[in-house]
């Protein structure tokens, strides 16, 4: 897997947590223990995705 592959594999993991969080906070019966971990998620794979993009 080239480089930039990887990177954009890694953006769409991104988008698709973003999707859910923004699905699980609209959501009636939503729950902030899931939703903390799928934004701790966001943060790593953004981490990751700035350090791979200026290595």
């Amino acid at each position: 897997m080239t480089m930039s592959s990887h990177l954009q594999e890694l953006r769409k993991k991104h988008q698709s947590l973003s999707e859910r969080v923004e699905l699980e906070q609209r959501s009636p019966a939503t729950d902030d223990l899931q939703i903390a971990e799928m934004k701790k998620q966001k943060l790593r794979l953004k981490e990751q995705i700035e350090r791979l993009s200026h290595a």
